[in-house]
C-alpha cells in the first residue's frame, strides 16, 4: 500500500517552459517509455512524460550537481555532486499519485563518496554491482560500505590512483550485463594533463583487454553498446558516432547543434543532450567552426535521431535558463514519471509508503 499527499507531489513539480516538436509525444507512447536527463549546472533532474491529453509534461527534482543517470522502470541510480543517490517507485501497477503520475520515484538511499567528480554509472547484471567513472582518480569505483570508492578498474596508461583527473575518464558502456568501454578525453598520465589533447587526443578503452579501440577523438562521451556497434558522442565536433569494435573504424552519423553529453539508445533511435559550449576549456574545439559552416546557433535541450539515416525525428529545446545537461536515460514501460528530491520542508515527511506484512 502506498500513502502520497498531492501538495508533495505537486510541489515544484512543472519545470519551466520549453519546446518540443509535435511528434515527440506519439514516440515516446509508441515506445513506452519516459525519459529522465540530468542538468548538473543548475542542479537538476527532469522528467520528461507524457499527459493523457498527448502533451508532453516536464517535472523535475533538486539534486545538487546532478550527472550520471541508471534508469529501470521501478529504480534509478543517479550520480550526484558528493553522492550516488538510489531512487524507488513507490506505486503499485494500479496506483497513481495526483491521479496522473504512474511512477513516483522516492529517495531511498544515499552513497557518501565525496567530491569525486563523477560522471557517468552503470549497474552490472545479474550483480546489481554500481559501477561508476570517478573521473578524479582517472579509474572506474564502486561505492564501499566504509571508505569513499573501492577501485574496480584503471587504464594501464595510469601509473598511480592519485587525485589528479589526468586523462578526463568519464562515459562507461555496458555489454552483456558488465562494463565494457570507457572514453577518456586523452591518454596523458599528468595531472590535468587532458586539457592539452581536447582537440583530437580522446579515445575509446576496451575494458576487457585494457586496449584502446578507437583514437583521435575531440573529447569523446557517452559510449553505449547497440546493435553490435559502439556508439558514442564526439562532443568537441558536434558529431554522433558509430565505432565497429571487431575494425575500430568509426563513421560520424549526424551533426547536433551544441556541445554533446548523455546518449540513449532505443529501437532505432538515439537520444542525445545537447548544451552551450562553454568558453575556457571548451575554446579551440572543431565545434565552432562547425556550427559556423552551417550557419547554425548552438542549444540546450534533447535530440532523438534516427540512427538508420541521422536525421532529427523530434526535438526538445531549453528556454535561456538552461544551458548545460548531463546525462539521459530511457525509463521503460513508463507514461509519466516524477521524482523527488531528498529534501523538499516538511512536506517530504508526509510521502509515506510501506511493505504488506506476512
Amino acid at each position: 500500500m502506498s500513502v502520497t499527499h498531492p501538495e508533495t507531489v505537486q510541489q515544484s513539480a512543472i519545470a519551466k517552459p520549453v519546446e518540443a516538436s509535435a511528434g515527440l509525444v506519439s514516440w515516446m507512447l509508441q515506445h513506452r517509455l519516459g525519459l529522465v536527463f540530468s542538468a548538473y549546472q543548475d542542479g537538476y533532474v527532469y522528467f520528461l512524460g507524457a499527459q493523457s491529453d498527448g502533451r508532453a509534461v516536464f517535472t523535475r527534482a533538486h539534486f545538487q550537481g546532478a550527472m550520471g543517470l541508471a534508469a529501470f522502470s521501478h529504480r534509478i541510480y543517479l550520480a550526484s555532486q558528493t553522492q550516488i543517490w538510489r531512487l524507488e517507485n513507490i506505486l503499485k501497477p494500479d496506483e497513481l499519485a495526483n491521479e496522473r503520475f504512474d511512477r513516483l520515484y522516492i529517495p531511498r538511499n544515499p552513497q557518501f563518496t565525496g567530491l569525486l567528480d563523477v560522471h557517468e554509472l552503470g549497474v552490472e547484471l545479474p550483480s546489481g554491482r554500481i559501477v561508476f567513472v570517478n573521473t578524479l582518480y582517472s579509474c572506474l569505483a564502486t561505492p564501499s560500505v566504509t571508505h569513499a570508492f573501492k577501485l574496480v578498474w584503471e587504464p594501464s596508461l595510469i601509473t598511480k590512483l592519485a587525485p589528479e583527473d589526468c586523462c578526463h575518464l568519464n562515459g562507461l558502456a555496458i555489454e552483456d550485463g558488465r562494463v565494457r568501454y570507457v572514453t577518456a578525453c586523452s591518454t596523458t598520465d599528468m595531472v590535468d594533463g587532458w586539457q592539452e589533447h581536447r582537440v583530437s587526443g580522446g579515445v575509446v578503452i576496451d575494458v576487457d583487454e585494457d586496449r584502446i579501440l578507437g583514437d583521435g577523438l575531440s573529447m569523446p562521451h557517452s559510449p553505449r553498446v547497440h546493435d553490435g556497434k559502439v556508439w558514442l558522442l564526439s562532443s568537441g565536433t558536434g558529431h554522433l558516432c558509430r565505432l565497429d569494435p571487431s575494425s575500430g573504424k568509426r563513421e560520424d552519423v549526424t551533426f547536433c547543434s551544441g556541445f554533446l553529453r548523455g546518449l540513449a539508445l532505443v529501437d532505432r533511435c538515439a537520444v542525445v543532450t545537447l548544451s552551450l559550449p562553454r568558453n575556457g576549456r571548451f575554446q579551440g574545439l572543431a565545434l565552432k567552426e562547425e556550427l559556423r559552416k552551417r550557419r547554425a546557433v548552438p542549444w540546450c535541450g534533447l535530440l532523438v535521431i534516427d540512427t538508420r539515416n541521422g536525421n532529427i525525428a523530434h526535438w526538445v529545446r531549453f528556454d535561456d535558463d538552461v544551458e548545460e545537461l548531463f546525462d539521459v536515460a530511457v525509463i521503460p514501460e513508463v507514461r509519466y514519471p516524477r521524482g523527488l528530491p531528498p529534501n523538499v520542508g516538511d512536506a517530504q515527511h508526509d510521502v509515506i509508503s510501506f511493505e504488506d506484512g506476512p
